[in-house]
């Protein structure tokens, strides 16, 4: 791993050693995830099959299943679900979500750790939204096809949205992810003294599990002055066969193996370090 950050044990805090605040907790804490699926479709038959196919598993049906999963996680109320499937291709999901009744319950908002997949929630937020949009798109000449998902978790209040990332990151078959997590605005305590984050992070691989954590790269760009955090991942093991669409390497002869492998594994490098690279 690329600036592996030691994990901390968790941080839980009692009543009594939480901060008092003056009134609610307004900070904003915005966790934008980013998920590419990349495949060769060497033909436009082959390109039509796979659109449709992630339209088919990537639905808006599917999409709002799955965010309202996160919302379960973090904590949040549901007030309003819009959804939209596109033509051609590609759909929208969003939900605002709202405080609701709060049960009493040891604070977990802010453990260094992977968060849990869909458990039962007490917590509920103000303010407040997920959304999802989906990108399939594709090469005009090289074969390969690529599928984006966007998903953005914004909260206010005191729990954050990284508690929902190990399970974004199960809910989707994804070769490169990015990851960008930010708290801006302020709260106060009751003396009015300002508090521009409330809980210690010090970077996003801490709440993604081990066992996923060994299948990837990753790159770390921190800026903690600024409370602004980014990861990147990219699958380390390449099996070609994962990346064919309808058919095996066994049907392709060593050359074809050879040269769709570098044809992958350059839009996967391009996506990861976010610049186009030569192929010389």
């Amino acid at each position: 791993m690329t600036d592996r950050v030691k994990e901390k044990e968790p941080l839980t805090l009692t009543p009594e050693e939480r901060i008092q605040l003056h009134d609610f907790n307004n900070l904003t804490k915005s966790m934008s995830f980013n998920m590419y699926d990349v495949c060769y479709t060497k033909t436009k038959e082959e390109r039509q099959a796979y659109i449709k196919y992630i339209d088919d598993q990537y639905n808006a049906e599917r999409l709002t299943k799955i965010l309202t999963d996160v919302a379960d996680i973090i904590g949040a109320h549901v007030l309003n679900v819009a959804k939209q499937d596109y033509e051609p291709q590609g759909a929208s999901v969003t939900l605002l979500v709202a405080e609701g009744p709060v049960e009493e319950a040891p604070s977990t908002a802010f453990q260094e750790s992977p968060g849990p997949l869909p458990e039962s929630a007490v917590f509920h937020l103000d303010k407040s939204h997920i959304t999802v949009h989906t990108y399939p798109e594709y090469h005009p000449d090289e074969g390969i096809s690529t599928f984006r998902a966007d998903i953005d978790v914004s909260t206010c209040g005191e729990i954050s949205p990284l508690k929902a990332l190990n399970y974004m990151i199960h809910s989707f078959d994804t070769d490169i992810m990015t990851m960008d997590y930010r708290v801006r605005g302020f709260t106060r305590d009751v003396n009015g003294h300002k508090l521009f984050i409330d809980h210690e992070i010090n970077s996003i691989q801490n709440f993604i599990p081990d066992e996923l954590k060994m299948y990837y790269d990753m790159i770390d760009v921190n800026i903690y002055q600024e409370n602004i955090f980014h990861t990147k991942c990219k699958l380390k093991k390449f099996d070609l066969n994962n990346y064919l669409f309808g058919y095996t390497k066994d049907k392709l002869s060593s050359d074809e193996q050879k040269e769709i492998t570098e044809k992958l594994q350059l839009e996967m490098d391009e996506i990861y370090y976010g610049r186009n690279i030569s192929r010389t």
